[in-house]
């Protein structure tokens, strides 16, 4: 059974991209869009760890257009994927909260191929929900007019991680 505020978000998004004027969709795909293609919620996918804060320092990230954004590494989480212990980098953007971009196994095949975001903030208690339910793939998955930032290799995930949105060009079908 899906979790009723994973559910609204999905709605909530489904709805922002056909209807908001400020959707990543190409109006001429408006009309024909069915909502995003998501993957089955896996309770198993969501993690509460705390964050190892790090000294900032500025990472040079490529984009999908071939530019570079700085963004500021600010800690990292470990967490237990498939039994494989994995190290995440997480960044600042200048806004509340954690960036988290990501790269695994589904990417290119199953979810879009330059990669997945989550957007992170942290609990009352210091901790993070990490919960790759809410995965996500940015902007240029949508339209080539957005850039977007690619996962650095430390964030690169050698399995699969079947969670949140699934390949955008199935979405219009």
């Amino acid at each position: 059974m899906t979790d009723q505020a994973l559910a609204d978000h999905r709605a909530l998004k489904d709805g922002f991209f056909a209807n908001d004027p400020h959707s990543p969709l190409r109006l001429e795909d408006r009309s024909s869009f069915r909502g995003l293609s998501y993957f089955e919620e896996d309770p198993a996918l969501a993690f509460t760890v705390t964050p190892n804060l790090v000294e900032p320092e500025e990472v040079a990230i490529a984009t999908t257009t071939g530019d570079e954004r700085t963004y500021v590494k600010v800690a990292t989480v470990g967490i237990s994927l498939e039994g494989s212990d994995v190290d995440l980098a997480l960044y600042s953007t200048g806004h509340p909260g954690f960036f988290l971009p990501f790269r695994d196994a589904t990417s290119g095949t199953e979810t879009y191929g330059a990669g997945r975001y989550l957007d992170l903030d942290p609990n009352p208690d210091g901790t993070l929900t990490i919960d790759f339910n809410y995965a996500y793939a940015p902007f240029c998955a949508y339209n080539e007019a957005y850039s977007c930032a690619l996962p650095p290799v430390e964030n690169w995930v050698d399995v699969p991680i079947r969670a949140g949105e699934r390949q955008p060009s199935d979405d219009a079908d």
